[in-house]
């Protein structure tokens, strides 16, 4: 599969809470998440599908979830593309309400998704 339709795959995964799918189909076993700070205590970064699957059910256990928005994909070269991601949300625990904005950053070898970067607003 080409990069292109990989992240076209994603983008639609994002807007569809398809991402469970998308870990199956489009992800290398062994894809690495980094993320911007370390924001549950896990340390900023995570490895293999099933750590990537964590991190998805913390965020959902964390936070509630009232929109957003999935801007992309935009492709670099052949092996890269990036997405822009507007959240609404609340955390849970505190009840704040709060808008987040990120751009991820993946990178793609032999038709999997081996790396994602999130590159946060502060």
């Amino acid at each position: 599969m080409d990069l292109k339709n990989i992240a076209d795959a994603l983008v639609t995964a994002c807007r569809t809470q398809g991402e469970a799918a998308l870990l199956d189909a489009h992800y290398h076993p062994d894809a690495v998440s980094v993320e911007a700070a370390d924001y549950s205590g896990s340390g900023r970064e995570t490895r293999g599908v099933e750590g990537i699957r964590g991190k998805h059910a913390w965020w959902n256990d964390t936070f509630e979830t009232h929109g957003g928005d999935v801007q992309g994909p935009f492709l670099h070269g052949d092996d890269r593309f990036a997405v822009i991601f507007s959240i609404e949300c609340t955390e849970k625990a505190s009840g704040e309400r709060m808008d987040m904005t990120e751009v991820a950053v993946y990178t793609v070898a032999d038709g999997k998704i081996v790396r994602e970067e999130f590159f946060g607003t502060g």
